[in-house]
C-alpha cells in the first residue's frame, strides 16, 4: 500500500489498514523511543499522537508526502518524543503544581515540526545523488569512519568536506525558499 492510502485511513478512521499502520511501523518506534530514554507506554502515547496528529491536518488542509508513509511517521513520531525528552528536562518536578499542556499548543508545534521537515525533505530531494547518499549516512549518525566504508571517497578528511559543502548547499536551498522566512518568524 502507498502513502495515500494510509493517509485516506487516517482520514476515514480506516480501522483496518490503521491497524496496519500499527502492525508495520509501531515496532521501530518503540525500538527508538526505548532507546532514548522512554517506556513502552510512552511509544504508545507517541505513535498515537502522531497518528492523531497526522489525522487533524490532513482535516484542516490537503497534503501529499512526497517520501514513504513509514519514514513520515517515524519523523513525526522521532520529533514528538525529542520534543517530550525537551519539554521533561526543563521541567521543575513538584508534586503541589499540576502542569497543564495547551492540546491546541502542541498541536501547532506538530505542525510546525512537519512544516519545516517537509521543506527538507523536499530541498534533500534536489541534491545530487551523491549529496543525498552522503547526507543520509551522516544524518543517520554513522562516524566519518563508517561512511568511508559506504563510499568510494579516499579518506575521512575528503568525506568531511563533501559532508561540509552537501550540508552548505542544503542550507541555501532551505534559506532560499520563501517557506524557510515564514516558518522562521513563527
Amino acid at each position: 500500500m502507498d502513502g495515500k492510502t494510509f493517509l485516506k485511513a487516517l482520514e476515514t478512521n480506516n480501522s483496518k489498514i490503521i491497524n496496519q499502520i500499527y502492525q508495520k511501523n509501531f515496532f521501530s518506534i518503540k525500538n527508538f523511543i526505548l532507546q532514548n530514554k522512554g517506556s513502552i507506554e510512552d511509544a504508545e502515547d507517541v505513535f498515537q499522537k502522531a497518528l492523531l496528529q497526522i489525522a487533524v491536518r490532513l482535516k484542516r488542509e490537503n497534503f501529499e508526502i512526497n517520501t514513504s508513509f513509514d519514514g513520515f511517521l517515524y519523523t513525526v513520531c522521532r520529533n514528538l518524543w525529542r520534543r517530550e525528552l525537551n519539554k521533561n528536562k526543563n521541567r521543575v518536578t513538584n508534586n503541589e503544581v499540576v502542569e497543564r499542556v495547551s492540546e491546541e499548543r502542541e498541536n501547532a508545534e506538530a505542525y510546525l515540526e512537519i512544516k519545516k521537515q517537509e521543506l527538507f525533505i523536499e530541498k534533500m530531494g534536489k541534491l545530487s545523488e551523491n549529496c543525498k547518499h552522503i547526507l543520509n549516512l551522516f544524518f543517520a549518525k554513522l562516524s566519518y569512519a563508517e561512511i568511508l566504508t559506504k563510499t568510494e571517497y579516499s579518506s575521512e578528511t575528503v568525506i568531511r568536506q563533501r559532508v561540509f559543502k552537501c550540508k552548505k548547499k542544503l542550507t541555501e536551498l532551505i534559506k532560499s525558499d520563501t517557506r524557510y522566512l515564514k516558518l522562521a518568524a513563527i
